[in-house]
C-alpha cells in the first residue's frame, strides 16, 4: 500500500507542476527564470521583461510557487524569484522514469539536449 501512496503522490506532484506550466504566460515566466539561473530575478524586472501588470505577474508567480516550481526570497526591498531546480529535476525524472521501454536510442536525443544546454 505504501508504494501505491508514493506513486499517487508522484502523479499528483507532476500533475500540479504541469498544470502550472500549462499557461502561456506562466511558461514564459518560468523559462525567463530558468535563463536567470540560481541567482533568480527581482519581481520588478520580471514584470518589465514580460510586459506584464504587477497583479497578473503576482498571480502567475503564486501559481508557479504553489506548484513548487519556483521559490522567492527577500533581498532588501525586492523579492527575488528563482527556479526550484530540485523540483524540476524530480519532475523530469518522473516523466522519463520508464522511458522508451528500454530502447535507449529513443531517449538519446533528449540526453544530447540536456548536455547541450548545461
Amino acid at each position: 500500500m505504501a508504494g501505491k501512496l508514493k506513486t499517487s503522490r508522484k502523479v499528483s506532484d507532476a500533475a500540479a507542476s504541469l498544470s502550472a506550466l500549462a499557461h502561456e504566460g506562466r511558461l514564459q515566466i518560468f523559462r525567463l527564470l530558468v535563463r536567470a539561473g540560481e541567482a533568480g530575478m527581482p519581481a520588478g524586472e520580471i514584470s518589465r521583461k514580460m510586459e506584464m501588470l504587477p497583479n497578473t505577474l503576482s498571480a502567475n508567480l503564486n501559481i508557479l510557487g504553489g506548484a513548487g516550481l519556483i521559490t522567492s526570497r527577500r533581498d532588501g526591498r525586492s523579492i527575488i524569484y528563482a527556479v526550484e531546480y530540485k523540483r524540476v529535476q524530480e519532475l523530469l525524472a518522473y516523466l522519463m522514469e520508464d522511458c522508451c521501454g528500454g530502447r535507449s536510442e529513443i531517449c538519446a536525443p533528449l540526453a544530447s539536449i540536456v548536455n547541450r544546454c548545461c
